[in-house]
């Protein structure tokens, strides 16, 4: 079997801020080890989850610096570097890189709307600067473009792209792509986690797993060993939960609600153009995690 370098039970980290929009960098370390305490074998930092989209450079960098200094020890960290810009994104790595991160996530380059071939040479830059695992990250939904079956066979080629994390949801086409190549696959959606892990995937990077951390290890444990009654089960229990996290469009939102609910982080504070979570949303939050027996 290909070896692991990322982990099985990942969450994409949402990044503590405190109630003036800086970075709460105790915060993040706190996070960090709670959800290592709590059932993770790895973490992605800087995703999508983490608000990359409004976090600086330098930002991304000490965050990335704080959570390996909390948990590097414990955890494979995984940091996010895809923009829609190459040389952006290798920077980005570098950077990365120097303050010790273990893998990276490149997303499909977005609203550039690159070609196939362009999308290829993009990965294959942003791998080459540090030489560190990759894991690739298909969301469709937030790019505009799909990585086609083509290209996850060309990016299979390159040696550091180790990884797809899978929020494009074709589980048959992405099952030829398993048996074809020796990526490793993990579930980017919380409610195709079961289903994705049933197919073969190698672990799931969940915003759910915020809540769920020990859960889901035990899920993705069953599965491996055969037990599909006690992975079924486990999913059916943490159903309200799915819900009541993916119920915006932003899974930081409800992610940071949950996380402040449990007196994990002091500010669910998320920057604009998201807003915090609403009353409405946090009483949906708190009848969700009380039905799933997480609060």
């Amino acid at each position: 079997m290909t070896s692991n370098p990322f982990g099985r039970m990942i969450t994409a980290m949402v990044t503590p801020m405190n109630d003036d929009g800086s970075i709460d960098y105790d915060g993040v370390q706190a996070l960090a080890k709670h959800l290592v305490d709590n059932g993770h074998d790895g973490l992605v930092v800087n995703g999508t989850t983490g608000e990359s989209a409004t976090t600086t450079d330098e930002e991304n960098v000490a965050t990335v610096n704080a959570v390996v200094e909390a948990v590097g020890d414990r955890a494979r960290i995984t940091a996010g570097v895809g923009t829609n810009d190459t040389a952006h994104s290798v920077a980005a790595a570098e950077a990365i890189a120097a303050v010790g991160a273990h893998a990276v996530l490149i997303v499909t380059p977005y609203y550039n709307k690159p070609t196939q071939p362009g999308i290829i040479e993009h990965f294959r830059t942003v791998c080459a600067a540090t030489g560190l695992p990759a894991m690739a990250y298909d969301i469709p939904g937030r790019t505009s473009m799909a990585l086609a079956s083509d290209t996850i066979r060309r990016l299979a080629e390159i040696p550091e792209m180790r990884a797809v994390k899978d929020a494009k949801g074709d589980l048959f086409e992405a099952s030829k792509l398993m048996a074809e190549t020796d990526l490793l696959w993990f579930s980017g959606d919380d409610v195709l986690n079961l289903a994705w892990l049933a197919m073969g995937a190698s672990g799931v990077v969940s915003v759910v797993g915020h809540v769920a951390g020990k859960q889901f290890a035990r899920m993705i444990a069953a599965v491996g060993a055969g037990d599909l009654e006690t992975a079924r089960s486990i999913h059916t229990q943490l159903i309200p939960a799915i819900e009541a996290l993916m119920n915006t469009s932003q899974g930081a939102i409800m992610a940071k609600g949950a996380m402040k609910e449990l007196g994990i982080i002091g500010s669910d504070h998320v920057r604009l153009p998201l807003l915090p979570i609403t009353d409405e949303h946090r009483d949906v939050l708190r009848n969700g995690l009380t039905q799933a027996g997480l609060l």
